[in-house]
C-alpha cells in the first residue's frame, strides 16, 4: 500500500525546477504554435497515458481547431526512476492510416519512448506524425527524434509534476520539480 509518508518526504527533498505561471505560459504558447502548424489538418491527437493526461487536459482546451482524440499507453519507467525496455499497454488505434497524428506526450528525456510510438504510427500508416511534449529534457547526447513543439527545456534531473510521477507520487503538482542529487 502506498505510503504518504514517503510521498511527502520525496516532496520535501525536492527542487522547484518550473513554477505554476511558468507552466501555464509555456502550455499557451505550444497551444498558439500547434494551431497555426496544424490547424488545417484535422489531426488525430494521440495522448501519451499516463503522465501526459495533465498536459494534454490543459492543452486541448486551448486548440482552436478540429481534431479527434485518442491515446496510447506505452512505458519505460513503471515505478522506477530509470528507463528500461519499451512496453505497450494499449497500441496505437487502427485508424490512424492516412492521417495527420500529433502524439502528447509529458516529457521528452531520452526519446526511445517517442520513437517507439513514432514507429508504430507510420507502420500503421499515419500520414504525418507530430510531437508535442511539456517537457524536454537537455542532454549531452543526441535524440533519436526531436519534438515538434516543446513547452519547457530542463536540466537533465530526474523531475516530477505536471502529469510525471516519481515512484508513482506527484503527478497532480501543477508545478514542476526536481529529486535533489538528480
Amino acid at each position: 500500500m502506498p505510503d504518504p509518508r514517503e510521498a511527502w518526504a520525496f516532496l520535501d527533498d525536492s527542487d522547484l525546477v518550473s513554477g505554476t505561471d511558468e507552466v501555464q505560459a509555456a502550455i499557451r504558447r505550444v497551444a498558439g504554435e500547434i494551431e497555426r502548424a496544424l490547424k488545417d489538418r484535422y489531426p488525430l491527437v494521440l495522448v501519451v497515458m499516463g503522465g501526459a493526461v495533465v498536459f494534454a487536459g490543459q492543452l486541448l482546451p486551448l486548440l482552436h481547431m478540429p481534431l479527434d482524440v485518442d491515446y496510447v499507453h506505452v512505458t519505460r519507467y513503471g515505478a522506477a526512476i530509470t528507463g528500461g525496455g519499451v512496453e505497450w499497454r494499449v497500441e496505437p488505434p487502427r485508424g490512424v492510416k492516412g492521417r495527420a497524428i500529433l502524439v502528447l506526450d509529458d516529457i521528452l528525456d531520452g526519446g526511445q519512448t517517442l520513437r517507439a510510438i513514432r514507429e508504430r504510427l507510420m507502420e500503421f500508416g499515419a500520414a504525418s506524425f507530430h510531437c508535442a511534449v511539456l517537457v524536454e529534457k537537455v542532454l549531452q547526447r543526441a535524440k533519436p527524434l526531436s519534438a515538434d513543439f516543446v513547452g519547457l527545456r530542463i536540466p537533465d534531473r530526474f523531475v516530477f509534476g505536471c502529469g510525471m510521477d516519481a515512484k508513482g507520487y506527484w503527478r497532480n503538482l501543477p508545478e514542476i520539480r526536481a529529486m535533489r542529487g538528480s
